[in-house]
């Protein structure tokens, strides 16, 4: 039996999010178990009793715990297997960094990134146009973003300082939306910022597993 249930879908930022922690940490020992978006799956009942707002990624293991939110999940996995992507307990001055890197994340980028990944590329799924004056809105805020991380990047190799932690993984899936979306040059055009990317990127887990999703994606195509 799998050491759990992580309930999700391709495609989806949020999942990608806790499936590029798990890579990370080496660890295989779960189940992924599809939940199809364009056909409501999330909105089912079943779903619901397991993400009250309807939502994914959930996990559920076999003693009746279940966690959703995607940060919740990597944090959680992070110190329930001892993957090193946390700064140490006792080091207070790293975890007090982490947690503001963390907090940047969701308070600053996480929005207007996510604005432009529903309007460019949800809704092209969808049959839906995107909403012109939402995505220049929110283009505006992720550049106005990427000018203050620029500066911070030039002093400290990842979003939380010297190490990788979970605080760069948050990043990566939007971040990838964002290329998917034709605004890769927002990343690229910042010599700090795209040297933090590629370092992220190119790291060998995360790098395996965004080639099998990449491929994934192909043979889907044809």
């Amino acid at each position: 039996m799998p050491a759990f249930t992580l309930y999700g879908a391709r495609g989806s930022t949020n999942t990608d999010r806790v499936r590029l922690t798990l890579a990370e940490g080496g660890f295989t020992d779960y189940e992924l178990v599809l939940v199809n978006l364009q056909k409501g799956e999330h909105k089912s009942e079943e779903n619901v009793n397991r993400h009250p707002w309807g939502k994914i990624p959930v996990l559920t293991f076999p003693n009746d715990f279940n966690l959703y939110e995607s940060r919740a999940i990597c944090k959680y996995l992070a110190r329930k297997y001892a993957f090193p992507l946390l700064p140490r307990d006792d080091d207070i001055e790293a975890m007090a960094l982490f947690d503001q890197a963390e907090s940047i994340e969701t308070q600053y980028f996480a929005g207007p990134a996510g604005s432009i990944a529903f309007e460019r590329f949800a809704k092209m799924f969808m049959g839906l146009p995107p909403n012109e004056t939402v995505v220049s809105e929110a283009l505006r805020s992720v550049e106005a973003f990427f000018d203050v991380v620029e500066r911070s990047l030039q002093e400290n190799e990842y979003m939380a300082g010297k190490h990788f932690t979970l605080a760069d993984i948050y990043y990566i899936p939007l971040i990838q939306r964002l290329f998917a979306c034709g605004y890769g040059e927002a990343i690229i055009s910042r010599k700090a910022l795209s040297g933090w990317w590629y370092r992220c990127i190119g790291r060998p887990a995360i790098k395996a597993l965004l080639a099998a999703d990449q491929e994934a994606a192909g043979a889907a195509r044809k």
